[in-house]
């Protein structure tokens, strides 16, 4: 029975492992690379360990503007993710506990948010944003992450407030709480995985993005670390892979990290509201 079971568990363990392999290649890469010296980069394959392994990458990022670049992500990315969470949580609870005329629109209306291309509203952003004196701003990458995101938040949001029994909210309201009491100190405890799920969600979207920062910024103070990593290419189009490297694996780290941490509480709120009971 032993192999049997060893037998029939087989595929599922081979596909796991391919799995594994397609995703952490990428990772173990960019970590080889980024401790290869300059002359390594082309004489050895990709998936080889360098032959004499260098800091001097990573030590060289200090003296370039990777620290200002980590600096204008990391401003963008909190606002944009307190503004989401917060905005998301606020407006998704009315919809989704209260009862009041043209909800249910309101509500179809939001989700059609998430029909809408991003690239479409590039031309109109930068004009607004140019008659409004944003451009080269923290502010002309955090108010589109606003209006992009709140969307899918809302309705990771409503998806779990829609669990909630409503003879939970009415004792509540028996006892004397309001609206806004019953929000912070019954719903948010609830939500914490639903709040962590979107928070992860939308920092990665945030910290990795690219189309916006590459429009509405062109100052060099004001780049994010997606658009920064550019400086590594030189006048003639070469490109420092060792500063590259180095540079990705630094910028990668903190979604890592959060996610490792909270990855548990990330799969929670993901199948939040995917079964009724």
């Amino acid at each position: 029975m032993r192999v049997k079971e060893i037998w029939k568990r087989l595929p599922v363990w081979l596909l796991v492992a391919i799995s594994l392999t397609v995703t952490l290649y990428p990772l173990f890469w960019i970590l080889l690379s980024s401790i290869k010296p300059a002359e390594e980069q082309y004489m050895l394959p990709a998936y080889g360990f360098p032959n004499s392994p260098t800091f001097k990458n990573y030590k060289a990022l200090a003296g370039s503007m990777i620290p200002v670049y980590f600096k204008n992500s990391v401003i963008v990315t909190a606002v944009s993710l307190l503004g989401i969470v917060v905005l998301g949580a606020l407006a998704g609870y009315p919809l989704s506990k209260m009862r009041f005329k043209g909800r249910e629109f309101i509500r179809n209306f939001i989700m059609l948010g998430l029909m809408v291309p991003v690239f479409v509203s590039l031309i109109p952003l930068f004009s607004i944003y140019n008659k409004m004196g944003i451009i080269n701003t923290h502010w002309a990458l955090i108010i589109p992450k606003f209006g992009f995101a709140l969307p899918i938040s809302m309705y990771l949001y409503m998806a779990f407030f829609d669990q909630i029994p409503d003879s939970l909210l009415e004792s509540a309201r028996i006892d004397g709480a309001g609206s806004l009491r019953i929000f912070c100190s019954i719903i948010l405890p609830l939500s914490r995985n639903t709040i962590v799920t979107v928070a992860i969600y939308q920092f990665v979207n945030v910290w990795n993005e690219f189309t916006f920062a590459n429009t509405f910024i062109s100052t060099r103070d004001m780049k994010t670390v997606p658009v920064g990593l550019n400086d590594f290419i030189n006048s003639y189009g070469l490109r420092d892979w060792g500063l590259t490297f180095s540079a990705v694996a630094v910028t990668v780290l903190p979604t890592l990290i959060l996610f490792f941490i909270l990855n548990k509480q990330v799969m929670s709120g993901m199948t939040a509201g995917a079964v009724k009971g």
